[in-house]
């Protein structure tokens, strides 16, 4: 692979989605914990030779590009103030503290809503190894998206998790079907040293 050619796109690593205290908190901190997905992913991003760019999904004043055209979209729209920029539940979780690069949006992909696509592109990147929570939501519409755009997408599937299991491995089935391919952490870093 070209030097230069790769990033890791780590997707909602954030308060709101991953600790018991965030929005989603009481659906996924569990099987977070659970899974041990954050210290593996943590590894991953600091063992990667590759430029990792970290997306919150925020609110700001006003909804930015926010759409309330699903259940989910409905139920962040009505706890906007808690997907405040500034907000506790908008930070990036302490084990993904140091991120140089954060890119905001109001969308599920966390390539929609945002000039992401066109700076990665001007960087000269056309592959992006996919990390975050959750595998069936953020992670499989992001990598569809990024698909669909251009990139060549592989999601990095220990450093993903779901509230279930059995949905983790069924967004994996589709992903490998829709993707350039799944890939486990280590695969991941043997193709970024590559």
């Amino acid at each position: 692979m070209a030097n230069g050619s790769h990033a890791v796109l780590a997707l909602h690593w954030q308060v709101n989605v991953i600790k018991p205290e965030g929005f989603f908190g009481g659906m996924l901190a569990e099987p977070v914990a659970r899974s041990g997905v954050v210290e593996r992913a943590a590894r991953f991003h600091a063992e990667a030779t590759a430029p990792v760019v970290f997306t919150r999904f925020t609110v700001p004043e006003g909804e930015g590009q926010l759409v309330r055209n699903t259940e989910f979209m409905r139920a962040v729209g009505e706890a906007q103030e808690l997907f405040r920029p500034d907000s506790p539940g908008a930070q990036l979780i302490p084990e993904m503290s140091g991120a140089l690069d954060v890119v905001d949006n109001q969308k599920l992909s966390g390539l929609a809503g945002n000039d992401l696509p066109d700076r990665l592109t001007a960087r000269g990147i056309d592959t992006l190894f996919i990390t975050g929570v959750a595998t069936n939501l953020t992670v499989e519409q992001t990598a569809r998206h990024a698909t669909d755009l251009g990139f060549t997408a592989h999601v990095v599937t220990d450093c993903t998790t779901a509230a279930d299991p059995a949905v983790h491995q069924a967004a994996v089935a589709n992903l490998n079907l829709t993707t350039a391919g799944c890939l486990s952490s280590a695969e991941a870093l043997a193709r970024l040293g590559g």
